[in-house]
């Protein structure tokens, strides 16, 4: 089947997935606010975010807000990309599986 071709191995982990859907619809979030979303640890999300990093898929910049250091992420083009294309395989899947009665 062509959809399951199409899932993005990275994107199967419920924490990479969430991240990417929140920043597609946010332009850029905080660690605190991804963590308060996620409902994850820190450890989690941080290995989580790193991977997602590591493949290009997000992008981040530190700043400091009210003196306290803040990291900030945004999804890259190529993780807008991914996200699509595994969404859109997703859908497929549930498409398939909704008309083969």
């Amino acid at each position: 089947m062509k959809a399951l071709a199409s899932l993005d191995p990275l994107l199967e982990h419920r924490i990479r997935l969430g991240v990417c859907v929140l920043l597609a619809k946010h332009s850029e979030l905080s660690f605190a606010r991804l963590k308060a979303q996620m409902q994850a640890t820190d450890g989690n999300l941080g290995a989580q975010l790193r991977k997602l990093e590591e493949n290009g898929y997000i992008q981040l910049r530190r700043d400091f807000v009210e003196r306290k250091p803040t990291t900030w992420y945004k999804l890259s083009d190529d993780g807008r990309k991914a996200l699509d294309t595994h969404t859109a395989a997703l859908r497929a899947l549930i498409d398939s599986a909704q008309g083969s009665d």
